[in-house]
């Protein structure tokens, strides 16, 4: 048993090693090692979810910059008095006209088209920032997911040892005697069954590592990581407070909101008519004489008012009023609830690791009672499952610790490591 124990304890030593040494499986020549979550993170700058982020900011600012432009000029060439009847059948008598036409925007409407795109800018930018810390929350949790298969891999191989250790114990009181054939046999299956889970998490790894990669924008898998991610989080005292009119989904939600305002006001001003004033030069080809000429027009806003935009853009606004409205309820709610389930998630860590503590004594002990012939399989085996289930949740309560942690640093503008976000 001393020997088990021995071999398990080393087991883990080494694969906190090689994880951190990003030594573990790595058995291709090609395979690569993620960074510290920080710099992976930093290195994720050019991955496709990033870089559709600040396409967004980019196209605002385009349109911002288009709302700056003024109506271009035109200019017109016209001749009459041509191809005609006689005596207007040739050009002895045609008028030929120069004209440049300006048309002149009123009623503010240029100066709304420019606050209407700085404020998209603005709700760009808040957008990005948003999304920024929501993708290095996904990603948080994926180079957990990718950490916690390593481990759970680690955990299938101590409990296949340890169930080959007791079928050898087993076979060991058949052959004395001592046994019925029978216990030998669901020894064999609980070592069959755990060879099966050890493959399951060694499949399951390979599917979280993908998924790490994809997230990280890698055309290549990772294999393993360079740092634990579970193990650096402490219990702290306290956890808040957080502002919630300072969180990026309510100041994204906000912004959103005042570029919907803004273009309320285009639209509005959009129905004021705009004036063309034309200038220009006529030669009278039967005098021999040039005459200038000016003109302004004006549209007749007889059938189109732009009521219909006005609507649309006013409806627009009363929808961004009420997902901001909804937004900030939402994410009052949502930090209590993540600093409740992060209180909670350091109390679960806690007792996991007091019950596994007890499920590997009480294990310890029901080995001994099996091989000195005073207690039966049937309770060996158990206590060894209650200890592998007793594994399995430290390990979930290590993650629940982990996503608590990650849903706090989103809603405080940081990364699971601490990192401020832009």
């Amino acid at each position: 048993m001393t020997d088990s124990v021995g071999r398990r304890r080393v087991r883990v030593a080494l694969l906190g090693l090689f994880t951190a040494s990003g030594g573990l499986m790595c058995t291709h020549v090609n395979a690569q090692t993620a960074p510290p979550f920080a710099e992976l993170f930093r290195q994720s700058e050019n991955a496709p979810r990033q870089i559709e982020l600040e396409a967004e900011v980019e196209r605002t600012e385009g349109l911002a910059r288009q709302a700056r432009a003024r109506p271009n000029p035109n200019v017109s060439v016209m001749t009459e008095n041509v191809a005609g009847q006689r005596p207007y059948d040739g050009f002895g008598r045609s008028e030929n006209t120069l004209q440049f036409n300006q048309p002149i925007e009123l009623g503010g409407k240029r100066s709304a088209r420019i606050a209407a795109g700085e404020a998209g800018v603005t709700a760009a930018r808040a957008r990005t920032r948003d999304g920024r810390l929501t993708y290095a929350y996904n990603l948080a949790r994926a180079y957990a997911d990718a950490e916690i298969a390593d481990r759970r891999i680690a955990l299938a191989e101590d409990e296949l040892e340890e169930a080959e250790t007791d079928q050898r114990a087993a076979r060991a009181l058949v052959d004395a005697g001592k046994e019925a054939r029978l216990r030998s046999l669901q020894a064999e299956t609980e070592v069959n069954s755990l060879r099966a889970t050890v493959d399951t998490a060694k499949a399951e790894r390979i599917g979280a590592y993908a998924r790490l990669s994809a997230l990280a924008g890698q055309a290549t898998s990772y294999t393993s990581l360079s740092e634990p991610l579970l193990s650096r989080f402490e219990p702290r005292p306290g956890y808040g407070p957080i502002d919630p009119l300072q969180t990026a989904p309510y100041l994204a939600a906000k912004a959103e909101r005042e570029a919907a305002a803004r273009r309320v006001t285009v639209a509005r001003r959009q129905a004021t008519p705009d004036v063309t004033v034309s200038v220009g030069v006529r030669r009278l080809q039967v005098d021999r004489a040039n005459a200038f000429i000016a003109g302004i027009s004006v549209p007749f806003p007889l059938f189109d008012r732009n009521r219909g935009n006005i609507d649309a853009a006013q409806a627009e606004l009363r929808g961004a009023d009420a997902r901001s409205a909804a937004t900030l309820l939402e994410t009052e709610a949502e930090i209590n609830a993540a600093l409740a389930l992060n209180e909670a998630a350091d109390a679960r860590v806690a007792a996991a690791e007091r019950t596994f503590q007890t499920a590997e004594e009480t294990y310890r002990l029901a080995r001994i009672a099996y091989e000195s012939g005073k207690s039966p399989l049937i309770e060996l085996l158990a206590a060894r499952r209650g200890l592998g289930t007793a594994r399995g949740v430290v390990l979930d309560a290590a993650a629940a610790r982990l996503e608590a942690r990650a849903r706090l640093a989103r809603f405080q503008g940081v990364t699971i490591t601490g990192e401020p976000v832009q």
